[in-house]
């Protein structure tokens, strides 16, 4: 069985939003062998650091948290849909002429995929194209930047999608992916009333 990793590692070095210093991970050693037999390290991490999933509670006062994600819909059948031709936003104009279906799970390959630093120009889901999502029905959609909308007051792409209990993963890395069908794991950690976590996403090319 063929798997793909689509996870961003995690590290010090690695490209976080908007270059933000304080969304920098940072790993300490608090035991290592020149004071015992054990190593133990610990981790300060954004929740919304490298390939991760976003709860509604990001953008929506009291809505659902991590923990009570629908498992079925990060453990399931997915479509890459390359959109690497697009220069700017994925708009409903894009995605109009896509085979998209109810309960789809659909992961977006554009030109993000092939850096490896956050750049302000990003590719993202802009409101339109959110909207005829959920007209779909679909149950998840990622892309590969560290943020599904850019520039848009009131975080409208986050706000159609997760209002609708859509899955939103950001961070994903499909340079290596080509177009087609896919299984996706994609399971976050169970953080009681986090509104995102770190995944570590992969893709298998055979169906479980």
């Amino acid at each position: 069985m063929k798997i793909y990793d689509i996870s961003m590692s995690i590290h010090s070095g690695m490209p976080v939003y908007k270059n933000s210093a304080e969304k920098i991970p940072v790993l300490k050693v608090t035991r290592d062998f020149t004071s015992g037999n054990v190593f133990e390290s610990k981790i300060t991490l954004d929740m919304h650091t490298g390939t991760h999933l976003d709860a509604p509670l990001h953008v929506i006062e009291d809505g659902k948290t991590v923990e009570s994600i629908d498992l079925f819909k990060v453990i399931t059948k997915c479509k890459v849909i390359d959109m690497t031709h697009i220069a700017t936003k994925i708009t409903r104009a894009d995605l109009e002429p896509v085979n998209i279906n109810s309960g789809d799970f659909v992961l977006f390959k554009t030109r993000n995929s092939y850096t490896d630093k956050f750049e302000d120009n990003f590719v993202y889901l802009d409101e339109s194209g959110a909207q005829y999502l959920r007209e779909k029905g679909i149950k998840g959609v990622g892309i590969d930047s560290l943020g599904i909308e850019r520039n848009q007051p009131g975080h409208p792409t986050h706000k159609l999608l997760l209002g609708s209990d859509i899955v939103i993963l950001e961070g994903l890395r499909l340079a290596e992916i080509d177009e087609g069908e896919y299984f996706l794991i994609a399971m976050p950690l169970k953080i009681d009333r986090a509104e995102a976590c770190p995944v570590r996403a992969i893709l298998l090319e055979e169906l479980p």
